[in-house]
């Protein structure tokens, strides 16, 4: 076991088509416009959380009900990602995140008008999670292409982008529900989300080498153009909903241990305010718990990019991967125990340790596995099955709530999964380099045998030696 700890891991397939990434330059400003669009993606579903209380009285909802607004939101923006994957390849980065902001302001807007709570699932759910969607895949895809040596760092800012906003829309949610509802709070956060497009506005598409068919006469392009035309669309869809990964060992292994993640991920922090209140915490101090989790994520997810570009760890980020997921789900475990505000602080600081860790990693991870020519299409495919667990973990924890009366098993559930989903990664991962380690060894056998018995048949002029060589002698 120790052996397979300190063995590297093969490389990530290499790139061979396509210019060279930057690796800065203006891919830092794509960077910080990435930092903003991913920013509102992760942290609005779990800011939202705040207005539940409200929303819950005011339309008579119940617990598990008033989960399915974060969860068909966190849903569609992970279904969504071949589409929003294809959107990407055809237009561009820069067109599809100042859609997505548009979207999620226009969202927010209407859901402020909302009377029922089917009326919420359509335009936070539905509406804004589209919206979310298209900001998430175009700002991950264009990282992809302005970094390579330097792309763990890269994610790992970018991916800081959920905490910042986080630790910032938590206490703002809770200022704006005391002053003006959650009515008037979703319409100047519908506001705020536009920024999203001054975000898209910054990711210049990388300049691309001069292609043939640009330098061939109009005629000639519109002639191929018309050729290709007819088989355009379904190319497209096979590229982005791409079943040959499913015969990645690699591949399958990561997809089971992060839908268990996902499942258990988001609950938690829907419902960590409300179950600070039930145990006597005052309201503001509530919702200072998610900032306090967010201010932590900050510092973790960029100093994880760190740690997981240097030339120790990176060779072995998958077991990285595995350890910040057995971390957090750990701490799920104990939350049951904190029953002081005290307490509470300290799970929020482990809990931000830990989720900051997992999502600086999780894309990364799959960038490693894939490479950066293959990622557009692995990210939609994973993301359009992740959908799957984020619509039902949020909901499924809500109903421990409403069956038990206590959000302790909610807690349990969650942390039983991720820790579960870790150890799975981690003895999957060490079994699956393993037989790849002997495999390539057994190749290497292979190819030095039968480049020596080719160097006994034939001498360097082109004639055979053995025992017709020795008789001429």
């Amino acid at each position: 076991m120790s052996y397979t700890l300190d063995r590297k891991m093969p490389p990530a397939p290499a790139d061979v088509s396509g210019p060279k990434p930057l690796d800065g330059g203006w891919g830092w400003m794509v960077v910080f416009g990435a930092h903003i669009s991913i920013g509102f993606a992760y942290s609005t579903p779990k800011a939202l959380s705040i207005f539940f209380k409200e929303i819950q009285e005011d339309l008579g909802a119940s617990y598990s009900e008033i989960a399915w607004i974060s969860s068909i939101m966190l849903a569609v923006m992970y279904a969504g990602g071949p589409v929003s994957s294809m959107l990407v390849s055809r237009f561009g980065s820069r067109p599809v995140v100042m859609m997505g902001g548009l979207m999620c302001g226009v969202s927010m807007v209407t859901a402020s008008f909302g009377s029922s709570i089917v009326y919420l699932y359509l335009c936070i759910g539905i509406i804004g999670g589209w919206g979310l969607c298209f900001n998430l895949n175009a700002s991950l895809t264009i990282i992809s292409k302005y970094f390579l040596a330097k792309r763990p760092l890269a994610n790992g800012l970018a991916m800081a982008g959920s905490p910042v906003f986080l630790c910032f829309l938590a206490p703002v949610n809770q200022f704006l529900l005391g002053h003006y509802g959650w009515r008037g709070s979703l319409l100047i956060l519908g506001g705020m989300m536009l920024n999203c497009c001054v975000a898209g506005a910054l990711m210049r598409p990388v300049a691309q080498p001069c292609d043939l068919r640009a330098c061939a006469p109009p005629q000639e392009v519109k002639q191929t153009n018309n050729t290709k035309s007819s088989g355009s669309c379904m190319k497209n869809v096979k590229t982005f909903v791409d079943l040959s990964f499913f015969k990645d060992q690699g591949f399958i292994i990561y997809l089971v241990g992060n839908v268990m993640f996902i499942f258990g991920a988001y609950a938690p922090i829907v419902f960590l305010s409300a179950y600070a209140i039930s145990l006597g915490v005052e309201e503001y101090s509530a919702a200072y718990l998610l900032s306090i989790m967010g201010f932590v994520d900050m510092f973790v997810r960029p100093g994880t990019g760190l740690i997981a570009n240097s030339k120790w760890i990176r060779p072995r980020i998958q077991y990285l991967f595995s350890f910040a997921m057995v971390f957090n789900g750990t701490f799920h475990l104990l939350c049951p125990l904190m029953t002081t505000y005290t307490l509470l602080v300290a799970y929020a600081v482990f809990f931000g340790v830990g989720f900051g860790m997992v999502f600086a990693l999780i894309f990364e991870c799959l960038m490693d596995l894939m490479g950066s020519q293959r990622f557009p299409s692995a990210v939609g495919l994973v993301t359009i099955i992740e959908c799957f667990p984020m619509l039902l973990g949020p909901p499924a924890a809500g109903f421990l709530v409403d069956v038990f009366g206590d959000y302790k098993y909610l807690f349990f559930m969650c942390g039983g999964v991720i820790t579960t989903g870790g150890l799975f990664l981690f003895v999957m991962n060490v079994y699956n380099y393993n037989r790849l380690d002997r495999a390539s060894r057994g190749d290497d056998a292979e190819q030095n045998q039968n480049t020596t018995e080719n160097q006994e048949q034939v001498t360097p002029a082109g004639c055979t030696v053995g025992s017709a060589a020795q008789d001429d002698q």
